[in-house]
């Protein structure tokens, strides 16, 4: 996971690296961390037994309760109900073309084939990302990073050829409240679309519900009659965070 100034990348453990990490503290009791990021020290764990709230084979990302006093106060994300469910989904999103591999590394990157817009020559896709390590649900603070495929069609005619002038964004939490955005440019370029060529990017958003939604479009105008202008929808996409469970330190405490 990348964005212009954070970095994630999570290496599975060995057996005998997971087993020296295996936590007796309170908040972590009879965990086992399955992955490792060296850039963020985030860790996915399997429950061994059940403790602490916790069911026997869940895996979970930890997100430490940044309100309690407590350091055994301890939320979780809930990504699996156990390894072998954890570990199929991701080969077959890998396998099956879900998670994109963009320099020989796989970016986990959900991607709904309904979210997808098309005006005239040019086509709008849009895939999404929960980051853990950068979310929290006390407080509530949910962080997502999308990726966007702005394509024009091969068939095109060349006059068609234009370029990305600025965007609109018009953002709805759970709650139903909106926020509209407006801006030049998209992550401080100015791309040229043409027959045949690709740009993607990717940005980010937060939310205090543990879900929401986008929707817009883009202006641009044509290169070879710069006082044409049109919009380019940008389809509807939904983020939601994973299941999580609240700390039983906080639930006792």
């Amino acid at each position: 996971m990348a964005l212009s100034n954070h970095y994630r990348s999570e290496d599975l453990l060995d057996v005998d690296t997971a087993a020296g990490g295996f936590q007796q503290r309170q908040g972590l009791k009879y965990c086992l961390p399955l992955t490792f990021c060296i850039h963020t020290g985030l860790s996915q764990y399997i429950a061994v037994e059940a403790a602490e709230g916790r069911n026997k084979n869940e895996v979970f990302y930890q997100c430490p309760d940044q309100m309690a006093q407590n350091p055994a106060a301890i939320d979780m994300f809930i990504i699996g109900d156990t390894f072998t469910d954890w570990f199929t989904s991701y080969v077959h999103n890998v396998v099956s073309g879900g998670f994109p591999i963009i320099r020989d590394q796989i970016f986990r990157y959900v991607h709904d084939p309904e979210c997808v817009a098309t005006t005239g020559d040019i086509t709008v896709s849009v895939s999404t990302s929960f980051l853990p390590e950068l979310s929290s649900v006390h407080p509530p603070h949910y962080f997502f990073t999308y990726r966007i495929r702005i394509e024009m069609s091969k068939d095109a005619l060349p006059e068609k050829a234009c370029q990305l002038d600025s965007r609109y964004w018009r953002i709805t939490n759970a709650k139903g409240d909106v926020e509209e955005v407006q801006g030049p440019g998209v992550v401080g370029e100015f791309p040229i679309i043409s027959p045949g060529r690709v740009y993607e990017y990717t940005s980010c958003t937060t939310f205090s519900t543990t879900s929401g939604y986008m929707e817009g479009y883009y202006t641009f105008h044509f290169l070879y009659f710069k006082d044409r202008i049109f919009n380019v929808a940008i389809p509807q996409f939904h983020m939601a965070c994973p299941t999580f469970r609240v700390s039983i330190a906080r639930l006792v405490g």
